[in-house]
């Protein structure tokens, strides 16, 4: 594994339950590179995506994600791998009942953080990186669906995570809001994070060129340039 490789999977099989998704997986992603998974519903974006945070076991071929062997991870091991990564779904997932503070709060408290001065600045710090300085006092429902996602952003940021991995996360914003948070994770990636997003916004893949990974035929196959790329064939 190369100094600066922070992901790296070889000849590694991908499985649901009994079923193989993607066979004979090789690919090498570095700290602060941005990487596209783009593919068909059903391709293995996201299979591949809950490998490397252990939602999946791998359980045949190599894997490292952030240091651990994905093949040798114990149960207990799970959560630390987990603070080295920021995820960030489409349906932001975010906990209706209490406010964006809450929310933050929770995820802090549920992975160790005790000092209450400490807590408050770093949930100060993640919502300034994302331009929600003064919405911590409110409830997700009374925020846009882009102020959503920037929560959900700051929340994967919490633990000053070396990955971000993200599924489909313009799936529910309209244009100009997909562009604003396409800006805020390149950001991310150039401060040194790897970030690895899943999408069918072909539209943002080809404004935002970056490496493209294409999920196709259970395999997937390294696009170097995204304008190569034959985007009518991947449409449902």
């Amino acid at each position: 594994m190369a100094l600066d490789t922070i992901i790296e999977f070889e000849h590694a099989n991908i499985f649901q339950k009994d079923n193989l998704i993607l066979k004979d997986v090789n690919i090498s992603i570095s700290k602060g590179e941005f990487v596209y998974f783009v593919g068909k519903v059903g391709s293995g974006k996201t299979s591949l995506i809950k490998t490397m945070n252990a939602e999946l076991p791998l359980l045949e071929g190599q894997g490292k994600v952030a240091g651990f062997d994905l093949t040798k991870l114990k149960i207990k091991q799970t959560p630390f791998l987990r603070r080295k990564l920021g995820i960030v779904f489409q349906d932001f997932k975010l906990l209706t009942d209490r406010t964006v503070y809450d929310n933050l709060l929770f995820v802090l408290k549920a992975t160790g953080w005790k000092s209450k001065v400490d807590i408050n600045d770093r949930i100060a710090q993640v919502l300034d990186r994302v331009a929600l300085s003064y919405k911590g006092y409110k409830m997700p429902h009374q925020l846009s669906g882009g102020e959503q996602q920037r929560v959900v952003i700051a929340r994967a940021l919490l633990n000053d995570p070396e990955i971000i991995l993200a599924d489909e996360p313009t799936g529910n914003l309209d244009p100009e809001t997909s562009e604003n948070l396409m800006r805020l994770l390149l950001e991310i990636s150039n401060n040194g994070r790897a970030v690895v997003m899943a999408t069918h916004d072909y539209n943002m893949v080809k404004k935002f060129p970056a490496r493209t990974i294409k999920f196709e035929n259970s395999k997937v196959i390294e696009q170097d340039k995204t304008n190569e790329i034959d985007f009518e064939s991947l449409k449902e």
